[in-house]
């Protein structure tokens, strides 16, 4: 079955201490991450990374503070998150090619990765039969993108051990929801 990686968020104003939106205890989520992304490209599984691209002015802004513009240090994935074959694919509608790419980089303006004009034809691209889902935060953009995901129809994972939320009970509440739903808790391979 072919197998999709999916790291939701993992920017630098999430995971650093000094980042614009910090999640607390997601620090070492950046070596885990690093070692997810680099294990799946050894093993020929294609890794959708989702990032926020924010505007200065950004509609989100209203609800969290300013974080992620587009172009920004904290709008970046770390750099050992990343792995060398990778292609952008902006939220507006656009022509795209994954041509070889080990990495794709799924940009949005908002807490839900459907958002992206570009994801159904991602996804039928890609066309995978298991998606395995990890970042932050549990509780909002992993759960958006969970909840996108399922309507897939396709198996779906979260790697328990890769993700970090905000609010204990809500991800608790979420992680719940998303096993009594038809989805599967794992730990990571890497």
């Amino acid at each position: 079955m072919k197998t999709v990686f999916f790291d939701i968020d993992t920017q630098i104003d999430f995971l650093f201490p000094a980042g614009a939106l910090f999640v607390p205890g997601s620090a070492p989520l950046v070596r885990k991450v690093a070692d997810l992304n680099h294990w799946a490209a050894a093993n020929g599984i294609p890794v959708v990374s989702t990032v926020d691209a924010h505007a200065e002015n950004d509609p989100e802004f209203r609800q969290w503070p300013p974080h992620c513009v587009a172009g920004t240090t904290g709008q970046q994935k770390p750099a050992a998150t990343l792995l060398e074959k990778r292609v952008l694919v902006p939220s507006r509608k656009a022509e795209f090619s994954l041509n070889g790419a080990q990495q794709i980089i799924l940009e949005k303006q908002t807490t839900d990765a459907f958002t992206n004009a570009n994801i159904p034809e991602l996804l039928d691209r890609l066309d995978a039969g298991r998606y395995v889902v990890y970042g932050v935060v549990t509780e909002i953009c992993v759960r958006n993108a969970v909840r996108g995901l399922l309507q897939t129809g396709r198996r779906i994972e979260i790697l328990a051990d890769a993700i970090q939320h905000l609010n204990e009970k809500e991800a608790a509440r979420f992680l719940a929801e998303f096993v009594a739903g038809g989805g599967f808790l794992s730990r990571s391979p890497a």
